[in-house]
């Protein structure tokens, strides 16, 4: 099993991982954002909760990978890439209320991400999913689950009301992953 996350006493992905075990597991859950600037840092908190689920055996860990992917960045097309299914979590301006979560694909979106371009971490994710596409490496199936934020701005937090529909967010999310795997709640 492969649980990605640089806290909370996961597998630490190195550059051993990458030369030694080159299993590519079918389905990907990625967690995005920055956890130092407030709810921007949700995917990567939701990730780190799907990872203690699947470490307790109530997720799938076989043929899933938990991954923290931060910031992003374009090592994500090669996270991406191979795989049958992928899950995104991040957070989104989607101009509803304040922690509303949303399921939908990238076909059903337009970014309008502004780049500040002083990163080579700086990416947006759709973009990433198209270059997948142009070089034929795209999975078939890629969802995304965006939160509504209530504040992005430098913090080392959740803001309160994010943090109490964490609940609700991963049994949204654990439907997904289950609907796929045919495991019971």
């Amino acid at each position: 099993m492969k649980i990605v996350s640089a806290a909370g006493g996961f597998h630490i992905f190195t550059i051993y991982d990458l030369i030694f075990d080159m299993t590519i597991k079918p389905t990907i859950v990625v967690g995005l954002g920055n956890p130092l600037m407030a709810d921007e840092g949700i995917g990567v908190a939701l990730v780190e909760e799907l990872g203690k689920l699947a470490a307790a055996g109530k997720l799938p860990s076989e043929t899933i990978e938990y991954y923290d992917g931060g910031c992003g960045g374009m090592y994500l097309l090669h996270s991406i890439a191979e795989r049958q299914k992928v899950i995104l979590l991040d957070c989104c301006l989607m101009g509803t209320e304040p922690g509303t979560i949303k399921r939908f694909t990238p076909d059903d979106v337009n970014s309008v991400k502004q780049m500040a371009h002083l990163s080579l971490h700086e990416v947006d994710i759709l973009k990433v999913i198209e270059l997948a596409k142009q070089i034929g490496q795209c999975p078939n199936d890629i969802v995304i689950f965006g939160i509504e934020p209530v504040k992005i701005e430098p913090q080392m937090h959740l803001n309160g009301a994010i943090t109490a529909k964490i609940p609700e967010y991963i049994d949204a999310i654990c439907k997904e992953i289950r609907k796929d795997t045919n495991q019971a709640e």
